[in-house]
């Protein structure tokens, strides 16, 4: 007999299914909820609200667990290439050989912006936010590509899909460029995709651009460990827009503002910030370890503790000995460092911090390496928007292709009950 859970509401019993994913998740359905009862639910935030099946990414926080597609995220960073990972994701395999190099030579094929958008970039005043651009740039290329994307075509999809990658990733570059004062690079396709990031972004002119393979590796590991993490609220937020049938640009566009705030994928440039400050204030790290501690004051780590993993966060892990190698490599002197690492060995052996499972996240060291880079503050969102493109695009072609209902979550409504209009006169 399937299990059913109970609900007892004004004398009357109601029996709602449950469903069980193939991770042995549980979830009460309650579709007919409201037509059965007249109740609807109330979860702000939706932290107990499961809006979709979705076959893409498994995560238990419990256990510090994520998968791809059922490939552990610590196999796929130290094995895998990003675009290998980001085919894995939106296509739900990974790629034969024949079928990663036809993505790669597609994804070349569309790496040419029409010019035009070089004019809109050019509109933006150099101290616009990096990601209002990048979101306003990439609803632009809509305008580029009217068509709407047959998600029952494989043919149609395959093609956006690729176009999506290519172009989103050169705006990004741009982006940083436009920032900088530089001329605005293109694609070498006789090049990898992650070394392509790194000249987009730094190459000059005026010099040769020499591509450090350490650097080269660990923002491939970056990439991959940003490539999707469920229902989080950027992807949650190009789902509830694609399901309108917006298209995938706009729908992406929509998923780079969500990102943008700094309680999502502004948390790394935060890091940084907080890194500063207790520069600033002398570097005096237990000064600093001692605020945190007091519930009184109103400082706060930034980059420990995850709202999801109530365990070590499995993308620290890896992106930890990435960072370290990057610091080693490029032989960056920096007193921020410096107080990184003191922060980190706190955190790592402090009862107060082990206590609450308040251990460095993938922000902690994924700032880190942006800023090793020479990235400002205000870039590392933009290179988080591009490992998470992947994710985002998988998570809209599984909601259209699965066929799901336009968004439209209820409310309780807490304001005004019936007034008569007064006349302006009579106020």
């Amino acid at each position: 007999m399937e299990n059913t859970a109970k609900l007892i509401f004004e004398g009357k019993e109601y029996e709602f299914p449950i469903v069980v994913g193939t991770e042995n998740e549980k979830a009460i359905n309650i579709e007919k909820l409201r037509a059965l009862t007249g109740l609807v639910t109330l979860d702000s935030g939706y932290k107990n609200t499961g809006s979709c099946k979705s076959a893409i990414t498994f995560l238990d926080g419990e256990r510090g667990i994520l998968r791809y597609r059922g490939y552990n995220i610590e196999d796929l960073a130290a094995k895998a290439e990003f675009l290998e990972v980001a085919y894995l994701l939106i296509f739900g395999e990974l790629p034969t050989a024949e079928e990663y190099d036809d993505f790669k030579k597609t994804i070349h094929k569309y790496t040419l912006v029409h010019e035009d958008m070089r004019h809109i970039m050019d509109g933006f005043p150099r101290s616009a936010h990096p990601m209002g651009v990048l979101a306003s740039a990439t609803s632009a290329l809509t305008a580029f590509n009217p068509v709407p994307v047959n998600v029952h075509c494989p043919k149609n999809v395959y093609q956006a899909v690729c176009k999506a990658i290519a172009k989103v990733t050169i705006i990004a570059s741009w982006v940083y460029r436009k920032r900088e004062g530089l001329p605005l690079n293109y694609y070498d396709n006789s090049k990898g995709y992650i070394e392509n990031i790194l000249r987009l972004f730094f190459e000059i002119p005026t010099e040769e651009y020499k591509i450090n393979p350490t650097v080269v590796s660990a923002l491939n590991k970056l990439l991959i460990l940003h490539g999707d993490h469920e229902q989080n609220c950027s992807t949650s937020t190009v789902r509830l827009v694609g399901s309108s049938e917006a298209g995938l640009f706009a729908s992406i566009s929509s998923g780079v503002s969500a990102l943008w705030g700094r309680l999502h994928g502004g948390a790394n440039q935060a890091v940084i910030e907080m890194l500063e400050e207790i520069h600033k204030d002398g570097g005096d790290v237990d000064k600093f370890i001692n605020k945190a501690k007091d519930k009184n004051d109103p400082f706060r780590l930034m980059g420990f503790g995850h709202r999801v993993y109530k365990n070590f966060d499995p993308r620290a892990k890896i992106i930890k000995v990435a960072a370290d190698d990057v610091l080693n490599a490029l032989g960056i002197e920096d007193p921020i460092f410096s107080i990184a690492k003191h922060l980190e060995k706190v955190a790592l052996e402090d009862d107060y911090f082990k206590s609450r499972n308040l251990y460095p996240n993938v922000d902690f060291y994924s700032g880190i390496i942006y800023k090793a880079l020479g990235m400002h503050l205000e870039m590392f969102t933009v290179l988080f928007a591009i490992g998470r493109l992947p994710g985002w695009i998988a998570q809209w072609k599984e909601m259209r292709q699965g066929g799901e209902p336009i968004g439209r979550p209820r409310q309780i409504y807490v304001g005004a009950t019936e007034r008569a209009f007064v006349e302006l006169n009579k106020r």
